[in-house]
């Protein structure tokens, strides 16, 4: 049997309706930006892999860290121990976070990330002896599949079958250019009429909701209005941390810092799963009692995994040195070239660029849905092409490793443009 048939007999994928679907390509091995499939086809992958691998595939640096710290600790509880590579991440991601944040704790992906945030809002209140069970999120927000995380996520693709299970979640609209005042208005309404304990949003980037973009005046001023009614505020940092958005965290743009941060993805490089929340030392101190019930009882068996912070401190290292900094300058220089070239194009509605993330809205004959026709053709396209895209609908973008060479690049933009003549 080949890959792919053990697969479709052994295998539940995420996302997937198994019944109508695809079959998924068998990937054999990668180094750089590229993949090969069972039968040695290769592809340029122009998403990171879900965003999570910015200096490519197979890197060995971050595999000689990780095979270092596998033969003197390869894990131990965070229960009642700790260890020098969690004192090392947390010593080294104080230092480029935004200043107010002072304290690490650790999981095991973006959706409890989040979810140690929520937890954490709802908490802080109920510690100080306030009832505030409200959650304020932006509309087509996607925070994770968690339960909590779900909840904050607007997209129904994911959260229909739920709905009425949810904590209590309320949405504003993203200031997008021109709907900033709208935005504003939404949320002084949601805070004078409900119980609010938390603001948690995308910064500047709405990744799955199709690389939606707004900017960091917009975002400054809604933490501001919760800063002056004690609304606790949320930056998910998990897909645009470390580098996508041309600064190390997309809060970096914005002169008002959050509360809390959540981080993950291309935190150890696309190679072991691990997650982060921030808070400030004040959110912290809520949690600082006499009291045993008012300690945050959350955790995880993998929690601070020696080994994965021995990857997240190599993706840091190379996400620091001056090579990977100019990769992310050129390919933001290269995808602002590109979007000025297709976006007055009789077929696209409009072009967008921050960073590394780089998206185009491609014009239907219908409105499209999340994955609708249009989304099955393009992304069929562009795997016969050797190029793995993974359109929002009628929406492309890419998301590329910073090693990423401008050949590969160019051949990207190249197959996006046939994409859009053949649609």
């Amino acid at each position: 049997m080949t890959l792919t048939e053990k697969d479709s007999q052994y295998l539940w994928h995420p996302y997937t309706q198994h019944k109508t679907s695809q079959t998924p390509i068998a990937i054999s091995r990668g180094e750089g930006a590229l993949l090969w499939d069972e039968n040695d086809k290769q592809y340029i992958d122009a998403i990171a892999s879900w965003w999570v691998n910015p200096f490519g595939h197979s890197n060995k640096f971050i595999a000689d860290a990780i095979y270092k710290q596998l033969t003197t600790l390869e894990h131990v509880l965070f229960g009642g121990f700790t260890h020098e590579p969690a004192i090392k991440v947390a010593e080294k991601l104080i230092e480029i976070l935004p200043e107010n944040q002072q304290k690490i704790f650790f999981s095991d992906n973006g959706s409890t990330a989040v979810e140690v945030a929520i937890k954490v809002a709802l908490q802080y209140f109920f510690n100080k002896g306030e009832k505030r069970t409200t959650i304020i999120a932006f509309e087509n927000a996607f925070h994770g599949d968690t339960f909590a995380a779900m909840a904050a996520s607007g997209i129904s693709f994911y959260t229909q079958a739920f709905q009425g299970m949810f904590i209590d979640v309320v949405r504003i609209p993203v200031p997008e250019k021109g709907q900033e005042e709208a935005s504003f208005e939404a949320l002084k309404n949601v805070i004078q009429n409900h119980n609010c304990a938390g603001f948690i949003f995308e910064p500047l980037v709405q990744g799955a909701a199709g690389m939606v973009m707004y900017e960091p005046e917009a975002l400054a001023k809604l933490i501001e209005i919760c800063a002056a009614n004690n609304v606790l505020t949320i930056a998910d940092e998990v897909m645009t941390g470390f580098g996508k958005t041309g600064k190390t965290f997309a809060m970096d743009y914005v002169n008002v810092n959050p509360d809390m941060m959540c981080l993950s993805k291309a935190l150890t490089g696309g190679t072991i799963p691990m997650a982060i929340t921030t808070f400030t030392q004040e959110v912290f101190d809520a949690f600082y009692d006499d009291d045993i019930n008012k300690a945050l009882f959350h955790g995880h068996t993998f929690t601070a995994n020696p080994t994965g912070c021995a990857a997240a401190l190599a993706s840091i290292e190379l996400l620091q040195t001056d090579e990977m900094q100019a990769n992310i300058e050129r390919i933001n220089k290269s995808h602002l070239e590109f979007q000025k070239k297709i976006e007055n194009h009789s077929k696209v509605i409009t072009a967008r660029t921050l960073g590394v993330i780089f998206a185009v809205e491609i014009k239907s004959d219908s409105e499209e849905s999340y994955y609708g026709s249009m989304r099955t053709k393009l992304y069929n396209f562009f795997i016969d092409k050797g190029v793995v895209l993974r359109p929002v609908g009628n929406i492309v973008y890419i998301l590329p490793p910073y090693i990423m060479t401008d050949d590969q690049l160019q051949k990207v933009y190249k197959t996006i443009e046939e994409a859009i003549e053949m649609v």
